[in-house]
């Protein structure tokens, strides 16, 4: 999920040419590379308006469908996203990336409906997983989300402890690390916190200390209460490898709700906002630093990020929120 075209900086006032002319200059594949651009840093409103316009002039293009699904997604839209990613799947049915976004954005809908609803949705996103990891047993990614479907659905619609173990096995020749995270959730998932320790310990050491995993540990430690633990690991986590650079907002959002080490949490979203990642979109970014400018009682830098994260989103509601609660 992630990126030709470059785009610089990440706040208000960027220069762009304007999207009709964008998409008239770029072939298929660089249009396809722009709007993936666009998804890493966090452009929602462009890419749908992109995506939506090559649409419109190839109804049988299944990457503008994937990407215009995964717009949807970032923007919490998941009810514009699905029939996106379904048609992206019946284009291209052999491909296991779209049936991977497929079974995403099912997921997150099944989470915000009731409980009959979501039991349909969860055999869907099941499918959806089960077929990316058929038509593409090395894609990581989509085992570890089939793992976290195992271990997170009742037996009713498919799920089970030793589905999830079965799939972290498979995991330790792709991605060990990941393979070990896998084995700390079972092992939280059973309350045998000394054993997710350990296990999430394990994915540090087998990734070389890469950041994501350092915030993974954080994360536990946070549930546990350990919360000067967390802090050294999250200090630990910001001068660590960064594999993922959403694990820098993820680390400042922690911190944030938490209540815990503002500073901090500042350095670590102003440091992602360098280099965004699609899994962390950067209006989301904008909104926890105008959060936190606003809990320190800067007032005017806090409704500068809100207006920062609604230029990239203009209907992201949280940020909308923030600026009328700073500018009344």
């Amino acid at each position: 999920m992630r990126r030709d075209l470059q785009i610089v900086g990440h706040g208000v006032g960027r220069v762009f040419l304007p999207l009709l002319v964008l998409a008239a200059m770029l072939k298929p594949a660089q249009a396809d590379s722009a709007t993936t651009q666009l998804l890493a840093s966090g452009h929602a409103d462009e890419a749908v308006q992109t995506l939506e316009q090559q649409i419109s002039r190839d109804s049988k293009d299944a990457e503008s469908y994937n990407l215009l699904c995964r717009a949807y997604f970032m923007m919490e839209e998941w009810d514009r996203g699905i029939p996106a990613c379904e048609r992206a799947a019946k284009l291209d049915p052999e491909k296991s990336l779209y049936h991977l976004w497929l079974g995403r954005i099912y997921g997150e809908k099944a989470s915000r409906v009731g409980f009959l609803s979501a039991a349909g949705l969860a055999k869907k996103v099941r499918t959806s997983f089960e077929r990316a990891v058929q038509l593409d047993p090395k894609n990581w990614e989509a085992r570890v989300d089939l793992a976290e479907f195992y271990l997170q659905a009742p037996s009713m619609v498919g799920g089970g402890q030793d589905k999830a173990r079965a799939q972290a096995q498979a995991l330790l020749p792709l991605n060990p690390a990941m393979a070990h995270w896998i084995l700390a959730r079972i092992a939280g998932r059973n309350k045998d916190g000394a054993g997710a320790e350990r296990e999430y310990k394990a994915a540090i050491e087998a990734s070389h200390g890469a950041a994501q995993h350092w915030l993974h540990l954080a994360q536990f430690l946070a549930h546990a209460d350990r919360l000067f633990e967390m802090d050294q690991a999250l200090r630990t986590m910001a001068s660590s490898p960064l594999d993922r650079p959403d694990a820098l907002m993820d680390g400042g959002s922690l911190l944030l709700h938490l209540g815990r080490d503002y500073p901090e949490a500042i350095r670590l979203l102003r440091r992602y906002l360098e280099s965004p990642a699609e899994e962390g979109p950067a209006f989301k970014a904008h909104d926890y630093l105008g959060q936190l400018l606003e809990k320190q009682g800067d007032r005017l830098a806090a409704a500068e990020q809100y207006r920062a994260a609604l230029a990239l989103f203009h209907g992201y509601r949280r940020a909308q929120e923030g600026l009328k609660r700073v500018e009344n």
